[in-house]
């Protein structure tokens, strides 16, 4: 059975990192490219990043120069480190893989002075 599960949010001030983490298991992690998407409060559910099977790496243009996405395929681990957090940064952080639309619960991100 895939399961994604999401760590590493919480409330923070802006301008403070976050890391986040998503442990995945009951498939072969190595093998399938692996998306982190988020949702504001309010709003549609949006695509962050992306980091495939072959090394590629993208993000949405606007995160670019904050968040880095990584992989540890030993240990069935995704990571988005998000630094300089800015209030709209704000929302439920997920972890997704595309092949059998699988998604983790979601992890909160509160960024507020």
């Amino acid at each position: 059975q895939v399961k994604l599960v999401e760590s590493g949010g919480g409330l923070v001030q802006p301008g403070e990192s976050l890391r986040l983490s998503c442990v995945a298991s009951g498939f072969d992690f190595g093998r399938y490219d692996m998306h982190w998407y988020r949702q504001p409060p309010g709003k549609e559910r949006e695509w962050v990043a992306v980091f495939t099977t072959g090394g590629f790496i993208n993000y949405k243009s606007a995160l670019r120069n904050r968040f880095i996405i990584s992989r540890d395929n030993a240990n069935n681990t995704l990571y988005l480190q998000m630094n300089y957090l800015e209030p709209e940064d704000t929302g439920i952080y997920y972890c997704y893989r595309r092949t059998g639309n699988c998604w983790g619960q979601g992890t909160q991100v509160v960024v507020s002075s």
